[in-house]
């Protein structure tokens, strides 16, 4: 009988303990998606990781290797999107726009690029034109000056959700003195490099191209691809401009430039604005505007 009832009281001890266990792992799964940062596209959670650090998770909209001009978020993202305690965008993508249309969540999704003057524009996926919150191109992220705007807007949005953490202040101006510097170096290479214009062939770095005082020579326009007279046209300005290499996005195919690049006696060059590490690639995208 004795030892039935230890057995007993063991056998309640365990379910106890199971189910604390459990309802601790629930609270705490709950806690850490309830502090959740969430960002539209992979280069904010590049910024806003340098902020926070690993303190939350950065969750991101816009999966590597998708485009921002086709996404639509799934069900499951618009629903833990809507308990988020922070969302933070460019405010010129279509889906961000669309995006609060479609949430319960009181509080807006953070415009980062508030502040910034913004160039007009279009973008394409697929050959068909998307044009972006009335016109506007959507790409400031591209740009070291723009880029240190976005970073500011981020952590002031952070600094007013997490007042207590007054060493994220620290972190970004570790960030921005980053940024500063990066701007300083593109400056500087493409001066040195005499580079005044530049072909590519989805127009995504004008404010890239702004920023620095140089020409983005696109080959598409509008969502449409050029003309055989337009081609012809474009070999001629690459071969007056000096220029043999022309730039494409990852995201696009290859072959979209490589017989005007080979007509020119260079290649194809691709680039990822959507990258995560944004600040590497604008070294990158530099390098090889700087070496055309």
């Amino acid at each position: 009988m004795r030892n039935k009832m230890m057995l007993h009281t063991t056998l309640l001890l365990l379910i106890a303990t199971l189910a604390t266990a459990c309802g601790g792992g629930r609270k705490a799964s709950q806690e850490t998606q309830r502090e959740e940062i969430w960002v539209s596209i992979l280069p904010l959670k590049g910024i806003v990781s340098a902020i926070v650090g690993e303190e939350y998770p950065i969750r991101v909209l816009v999966p590597a290797g998708a485009s921002p001009e086709s996404f639509e978020p799934s069900a499951r993202q618009l629903a833990e999107i809507d308990r988020a305690r922070l969302v933070l965008g460019v405010g010129l993508l279509d889906f961000e726009q669309n995006l609060l249309e479609k949430l319960g969540r009181q509080r807006p999704i953070i415009n980062l690029s508030e502040g910034i003057d913004l160039e007009r524009g279009c973008c394409a996926h697929a050959g068909h034109a998307h044009h972006h919150a009335h016109g506007i191109d959507p790409h400031v992220w591209t740009s070291p000056r723009e880029l240190q705007l976005l970073a500011r807007n981020a952590y002031e949005a952070i600094r007013v959700a997490y007042p207590d953490s007054a060493h994220y202040r620290t972190r970004y101006e570790a960030l921005d003195n980053r940024l500063k510097a990066l701007d300083e170096a593109c400056a500087k290479q493409l001066q040195e490099a005499g580079i005044k214009e530049f072909m590519i062939y989805h127009p995504a770095l004008s404010y890239y191209a702004r920023t620095y005082g140089i020409t983005q020579r696109a080959i598409e326009h509008e969502g449409k691809e050029p003309s055989a007279k337009r081609i012809a046209e474009l070999i001629d300005e690459g071969h007056r401009m000096g220029c043999r290499n022309i730039l494409y996005q990852s995201q696009f195919p290859a072959s979209s430039v490589e017989i005007i690049a080979t007509d020119l006696g260079g290649k194809a060059l691709a680039f990822d604005p959507l990258a995560e590490d944004i600040i590497s690639e604008i070294e990158r995208i530099t390098n090889l505007i700087a070496n055309p």
